[in-house]
């Protein structure tokens, strides 16, 4: 499952630079979302899962889906459209694992980093330096884009550990449901205000169809399913995958050179997410 869910995730960017000059962000994002839940929606009408009961879970997944959803990627995707190269922001965003082990060490709620799993949250991030290292100097960095940056590295930093300390095991789709709904509620008014709309082309309706069903269903479903079933600490360091794989998937799709730079930098990732999973597992 965690091969999967970074396999999937990783084509975020992809499906950004498809989708990205036909739509602006938040838009997109509530499409996506209203699709989402559509696509829950009529899953659950099949499936008939159990609803939570608690209206205290409820409005637990709702907060959950604000920050994961709306904040995480409305970030991402306005940084990007703000100009933000794509690997600066993955750079940015990618010190999520260290802000979650820092949280978790300070805290206390779960077993502190090992030794072990720290060198190995240093090794991922001077990998994942070393993937994008390349973009960094390809576009401008703002304070608005850098900003963004930053609110969604808070986002789904804050997000992941509220769902992992607030959220109890419940049915992924009806929690999905409740989620996308609260980012929708958030989303729309805003993209409401952005000053152009959506762009019919045939590249947008296959990003958009990609980010329903493979992104929102399946990888924002796993990694639900990874938050509620391991150490945030564990589940967090895959996100320091994800740029080595997208870069993969750039060089399989579009050609981009890897080079000797980047390929060290997702060995050195590789090896550092291993430190990080072994330690816990320990």
């Amino acid at each position: 499952m965690p091969a999967v869910f970074v396999l999937i995730w990783s084509t975020g960017f992809i499906v950004a630079r498809y989708g990205m000059p036909h739509a602006p962000p938040l838009t997109f994002l509530s499409w996506r979302y209203a699709l989402s839940v559509l696509a829950f929606g009529l899953w659950i009408a099949a499936t008939r899962p159990a609803f939570p009961r608690n209206g205290a879970q409820v409005l637990h997944l709702a907060a959950t889906g604000v920050l994961m959803h709306a904040g995480y990627l409305g970030g991402v995707w306005a940084a990007v459209k703000a100009g933000a190269p794509a690997g600066t922001v993955a750079l940015i965003v990618g010190l999520q694992p260290v802000l979650t082990a820092l949280w978790v060490s300070a805290s206390g709620q779960e077993a502190r980093a090992s030794a072990r799993q720290w060198l190995g949250l240093l090794l991922g991030l001077l990998g994942l330096l070393l993937v994008v290292w390349r973009k960094l100097g390809s576009g401008e960095i703002t304070p608005f884009n850098f900003l963004l940056c930053l609110g969604a590295l808070l986002c789904i930093t804050v997000g992941t550990l509220y769902q992992k300390r607030f959220v109890k095991p419940c049915d992924v789709r009806t929690a999905s449901l409740v989620q996308l709904s609260a980012a929708l509620a958030v989303s729309l008014p805003l993209a409401l205000l952005e000053p152009t709309g959506m762009q019919w082309h045939p590249e947008l309706i296959g990003a958009l169809a990609w980010s329903v069903l493979a992104l929102t269903l399946g990888a924002s479903s796993l990694l639900y399913l990874l938050i509620q079933r391991g150490a945030a600490t564990r589940v967090t360091s895959l996100m320091y995958l994800v740029p080595p794989c997208t870069a993969l998937l750039a060089w399989l799709l579009f050609r981009e050179p890897l080079g000797p730079t980047v390929l060290a930098g997702m060995a050195l990732t590789a090896l550092g997410v291993s430190l990080v999973v072994r330690g816990a597992a320990r």
